[in-house]
């Protein structure tokens, strides 16, 4: 096959953030709540209220008949890092209420907000940046579609020539 002949371009991936970004907060959150259905949580809610402590949503993650997790989530729409700040906030909002937090952000998390989203003695927090938030939506095929392209492997039809 030819050098990069017929691979899909990642151009779509930047479109798909631009759309992200444009959401309006409540729609982000709506997107997070079917996103999370897909991934396998049941009775997924958006809070969609202020004054949650920072809480957008919850849902229950089922490892079995008999074990099931109370998760909170909380959305960020942002183009720059989320800052270690909102994880402590968050967890803090988090105390008494779930044993697990996500944090979904159309953003980035630097290396410091990974190591207090996962500190010893405190509730851990999932971090889902913009990267695996494409990614899951790919793997779900959420407002994406697969696409097969082919290219034209021009030596196979050489030994036809003649």
């Amino acid at each position: 096959m030819e050098e990069d002949a017929g691979l899909p371009s990642d151009d779509y991936r930047d479109k798909l953030l631009e759309i992200l970004l444009s959401l309006p907060a409540e729609g982000f959150e709506r997107l997070s709540q079917r996103l999370l259905r897909e991934a396998g949580f049941t009775q997924v809610t958006v809070t969609g209220r202020s004054g949650d402590g920072g809480i957008d949503g919850f849902g229950t993650l089922r490892v079995n008949p008999l074990v099931g997790f109370q998760v909170l989530f909380q959305c960020k729409k942002y183009q720059k890092a989320v800052s270690p700040s909102h994880v402590r906030d968050f967890r803090g909002a988090m105390t008494g209420r779930a044993d697990k937090g996500i944090i979904i952000t159309t953003g980035t998390f630097t290396a410091e907000v990974r190591r207090e989203a996962t500190r010893d003695g405190a509730p851990p927090i999932e971090l889902i940046d913009s990267e695996k938030l494409i990614d899951m939506l790919e793997e779900l095929e959420l407002g994406l579609k697969p696409v097969t392209t082919y290219g034209i492997e021009e030596k196979f039809f050489t030994e036809f020539r003649s």
